[in-house]
């Protein structure tokens, strides 16, 4: 991707940017499955390579290398916050603008966050990369999108970034959190935190009033806690917040890239109303309501020169000839009633005149007496408070109230009502103009004159305004006053510009009246010469519906080195001219440990900064033989070791941790048994086998075994038998010869001398065994002897399996056969069910035995050193019964039973005895399974034998007679016949446990 794909994302990233977003929802959703367990694995983020400078110092240790996935939540942690696994249900989250202010902060969790998305998104099918995504999708989803919400709070809070309280519920929308950012609402204008529109082209006048027409800058009484509660927590605007930025993709993960793929967002914050909030109040006084406040606190001391009037109520002290307090209302013909001394007239005197008044005509009537006068409570006076205010109307207020006070009786002025002007008016006179702004931003109340009864505050419309935003300390909507429309006045009640403004970045919406909008640039503002730009300020005049933004400086240092990689402290580092590699890196101490020998500089070429890689050697830089000179944006990366086509080796065979190592400089093969734990008890300690390979000319792979003395080299007897390893190597420590077999034993029960479990040697036979055992006595019936092998039971087990599944996949239809009438299928087919069902069930009912036929006698010595005589297996069970006295016949016979035993009689014989067979049976198919477990069926000896039935049977033996298998087809009768003998087997194996 070229660098001007990137200067114009909107246009190269149009085809992708809808794929993107359409995956991002339900990918950051499902992401944070894995979030949930961070702490426990320990792997969330292991595969990001950004430098973690700014973890904060309270992240769980557990999760340090955190990673996407993983699932360690603690118990307060699942208390506290749910994982992504039910997200419908209300899960505790941060608002969406701590979210995001969070993530602006920490340029490494942003793109940790990204990195994981990408992953997610990959694993989904989406081929994107991590510098795909914008940090405005990122937080598009974080401010409409509920779950996405929970989800990343639940991985910033394993991350250590969300304190223990505090947040809030998801359920309960993110309106009023994320309007703060200016965040586009549903119907696409941005909303301010009162719920306020900012998306129009309306005047400032009513940017505060909302639909009913309403002003905005009284709130209902519902809202008074919450409003006090957030005074405080508002959006700073200060030269040391992090730079609002929006970071585009990149096409290296570079954070010299990072820092220089970003664009100044345009301004989309609401503004408010300079000075609208001073007259919210959330429990008026009772003079805001519109009645007597006689018992009003007063906001201004009373000095010696108060004039006291009709309604004073006036504290006098006596003490000296006499003590008492009393209190007298001046009435309304300005006198009052003194004790003895009767009427005095008071009214229109100063406070301190009335005083010596009043003392002088209580001294005719008390000796020595001193008065002290003060005023206990004011009179009240009816001021009418008009125009453009909230609630106008006329007002009983303190005689000592100004200005201020009445226009917080009346509510303050409406969002149309100025604040510059406010006019007092007595009669048809004008007394004085008020402007707030002097007490606004000076704290300077001005208007001396006092209010009388019938005076009337008049709050007209306001006057021209302009907003202005960007980087200055008070971003808001200010009124101007005529002889102040330059914009040095308005930044001076902006509070002033911010470090961080350009001044040469300038720029005015304005209003050309009744005709069109236009911008507007400053003229002789270069952002060069700081004391032409003042005066380019000073002298520009700004007009009514002027929009100023301010626009920061770069959000970057432009005099900047990056270090990244296997290195203690990564991040960026300031840039000195002259500087060289060597100021970067100091010696391995800068380093983790096992750096590789290759690193290499990224450096942005001008003008186009484009990239470029220099590679140099890690230990010649260090010695100072490749001090490379620095330039700004170089980004130093150096690797791990292990990261550069990472050398490993193999360990195999008797050590404790058989595997794959890294292979460490110097490595031998004696370390590596060390690393590997050491021997095994079984490790054969003479030799072990060392494969290495090499590269022959360049074009192929040679490999080379040898031979070690592995325990010698272990052990430092011989210090030439330990060898240096190479990449690729592989260690294989034998065990010695017949270990396995160290334990093994065989059992033998039922009719011998001395049952029981006995060792054996390799290649012991069954004749060895017994005569151990004792031999067999005279009970014995060696013709039925039954021996178990593990070995076999495994076989038959997969066997017995796979003919299960071969039964229950094999369609009807082909059990048919092309011979069966269409007329008859579908009874034909649940007959051939029914049969399918039973024969699965006979074969689960009937487990694989294991079972090995054996030909042996009394005799031992007749059979010993025979092809009769087997070698034994470790786990062999050998089980010699008594004789039977009896016969068995099973299957479809009228009555299947054991018959007793009757010496010469043949199959057919024991057949008619149990009632011979039924309709269902399949008298071609009998066959006889022998005591020894070897079975007689039609064809066991050739095509010439006798019938089976003439076969005279021995004790233990049964004859089978199958059921008739309903269907023509060859496969199907083959399965069913082979499930049929499968089931009987089983059989002779249970009559010698039950002769025992």
């Amino acid at each position: 991707m070229t660098l001007r794909q990137h200067a114009y994302p909107h246009t190269c990233f149009a085809r992708t940017s809808r794929v993107i977003l359409l995956a991002l929802a339900s990918a950051v959703g499902s992401l944070f499955l894995l979030a949930g367990n961070a702490r426990a694995q320990g792997v969330l983020g292991s595969g990001s390579t950004q430098d973690t400078s700014q973890t904060p110092t309270n992240d769980d240790p557990s999760a340090a290398t955190l990673a996407f996935g993983g699932s360690s939540d603690s118990a307060d942690d699942r208390s506290a916050v749910t994982t992504s696994s039910n997200l419908d249900a209300p899960v505790a989250s941060l608002p969406a603008d701590q979210i995001i202010r969070i993530l602006q902060q920490n340029e490494n969790l942003l793109m940790d966050v990204k990195s994981q998305v990408a992953d997610r998104l990959q694993q989904q099918g989406t081929q994107i990369e991590a510098t795909d995504i914008t940090d405005e999708m990122l937080y598009n989803q974080i401010a409409t999108n509920a779950s996405v919400r929970a989800n990343v709070t639940t991985y910033l809070r394993a991350r250590g970034y969300v304190p223990q309280g505090g947040l809030q519920s998801a359920g309960a929308g993110p309106a009023q959190n994320d309007s703060q950012f200016g965040l586009p609402s549903s119907d696409g204008q941005s909303t301010s935190p009162s719920g306020m529109s900012t998306g129009g082209d309306t005047g400032f006048s009513n940017l505060e009033s909302g639909g009913d027409g309403q002003p905005r800058t009284t709130l209902p009484a519902g809202n008074s806690r919450d409003k006090m509660e957030n005074r405080g927590k508002e959006e700073t605007n200060a030269s040391t917040d992090v730079p609002k930025v929006l970071r585009l993709p990149t096409p290296y993960n570079l954070r010299s890239m990072r820092d220089l793929y970003t664009q100044v967002p345009e301004h989309a914050a609401p503004l408010k109303r300079f000075g609208s909030e001073v007259f919210v109040s959330r429990e008026f006084p009772s003079m805001g309501r519109g009645v007597s406040t006689r018992d009003t606190p007063l906001d201004i001391p009373l000095g010696p020169d108060y004039v006291v009037g009709p309604g004073d109520t006036l504290a006098i002290s006596l003490w000296g000839g006499v003590t008492q307090s009393i209190s007298r209302v001046i009435d309304r013909d300005g006198h009052i009633l003194l004790p003895d001394a009767g009427s005095l007239q008071v009214a229109g005197l100063p406070l301190q005149r009335a005083e010596s008044l009043i003392e002088g005509a209580l001294k005719q009537q008390y000796r020595n007496v001193r008065v002290a006068v003060t005023i206990s409570r004011l009179r009240s006076v009816r001021v009418y408070v008009v125009g453009d205010v909230q609630r106008p109307g006329g007002y009983d207020i303190s005689s000592l109230s100004t200005p201020l006070s009445a226009l917080y009786a009346a509510g303050g002025p409406t969002s149309v009502g100025s604040l510059r002007i406010v006019r007092h008016y007595r009669g048809q006179a004008l007394i004085e103009d008020i402007d707030l702004y002097d007490f606004l931003l000076h704290g300077i109340r001005k208007g001396s004159a006092r209010f009388e009864s019938g005076d009337t505050l008049q709050v007209p419309p306001a006057g021209s305004q302009v907003a202005i935003s960007g980087a200055i300390k008070r971003p808001a909507i200010y009124e101007l006053k005529p002889g102040e429309s330059t914009l040095a006045s308005v930044l001076e009640d902006a509070g002033g510009l911010t470090a961080a403004a350009s001044l040469g970045h300038i720029t005015i919406e304005r209003i050309d009246a009744n005709r069109q909008r236009e911008t507007v640039t400053l003229k002789g503002v270069s952002g060069q010469d700081l004391q032409t730009d003042r005066a380019a300020i000073e002298t520009f005049v700004v007009k009514d519906g002027d929009r100023i933004h301010i626009a920061p400086i770069l959000p970057y240092s432009e005099r900047a080195i990056y270090l990244q990689g296997h290195v203690v402290r990564p991040g960026r580092l300031s840039y000195t001219d002259g500087m060289r590699l060597n100021d970067v890196l100091h010696s391995y101490q800068d380093m983790l440990p096992e750096p590789a020998a290759h690193g290499e500089i990224v450096r942005l070429v001008p003008p186009d900064l484009h990239a470029e890689t220099i590679a140099f050697n890690v230990s010649e830089v260090l010695i100072g033989n490749e001090n490379l000179t620095l330039q700004p944006f170089d980004t130093i990366r150096i690797f791990g070791r292990y990261e550069v086509d990472t050398p490993k080796v193999i360990v195999h065979g008797e050590v404790l941790r058989p595997g794959t190592y890294p292979l460490s400089n110097g490595m031998t093969a004696a370390q590596l048994v060390r690393m590997a734990g050491g021997f095994k008890r079984d490790a054969l300690l003479n030799s072990a086998d060392l494969t290495s390979y090499s590269v022959e000319g360049g074009s192929r792979v040679a490999g080379r075994v040898s031979t070690l003395q592995i325990g010698a080299a272990v052990s430092g007897s011989e210090p030439n038998a330990d060898v240096p390893l190479k990449p690729g190597d592989i260690l294989t420590i034998h065990q010695i010869t017949g270990w396995n077999e160290i334990g093994e034993s065989v059992t033998i029960q039922g009719q011998v001398k001395f049952p029981g479990n006995y060792g054996f040697q390799e290649g012991e036979r069954l004749s060895s065994v017994l005569r151990r055992a004792g031999g067999m006595r005279d009970t014995a019936y060696p013709e039925g002897a039954v021996l178990i092998r593990e070995q076999v039971r495994d076989l038959e087990e997969k066997s017995r399996q796979e003919l299960i599944r071969q039964i229950d996949t094999n369609s009807a239809a082909a059990r048919l056969g092309p011979a069966v009438g269409s007329g008859d299928t579908g009874g034909t087919l649940q007959l051939i069910k029914a049969q399918q069902e039973q024969a699965v069930t006979q074969l689960k009912s009937h487990p694989a035995t294991g079972r090995m036929v054996i030909h042996i006698s009394a005799d031992i010595d007749s059979w010993a050193n025979t092809p009769a005589d087997i070698e034994l297996r470790r786990g062999d069970v050998l089980t010699i019964p008594k004789r039977p006295g009896f016969v068995l016949v099973s299957g479809q016979v009228y009555n299947a039973t054991a018959l007793t035993f009757a010496p010469g009689k043949t199959a057919a014989w024991y057949l008619s005895h149990a009632g011979g067979t039924n309709s269902t049976a399949n008298r071609k198919e009998i066959f006889i399974i022998r005591a020894n477990g070897s079975v007689v069926g039609r064809h066991s000896g050739g095509w010439f034998d006798p019938d089976v039935l003439s076969t005279r049977l021995s004790p233990g033996d049964v004859v089978v007679v199958p059921q008739k298998i309903i269907g023509n087809s060859l496969l199907w009768r083959n399965l069913l016949t082979t499930a049929q003998l499968a089931s009987s087997i089983a059989i002779t194996a249970g009559i010698a446990v039950a002769a025992l």
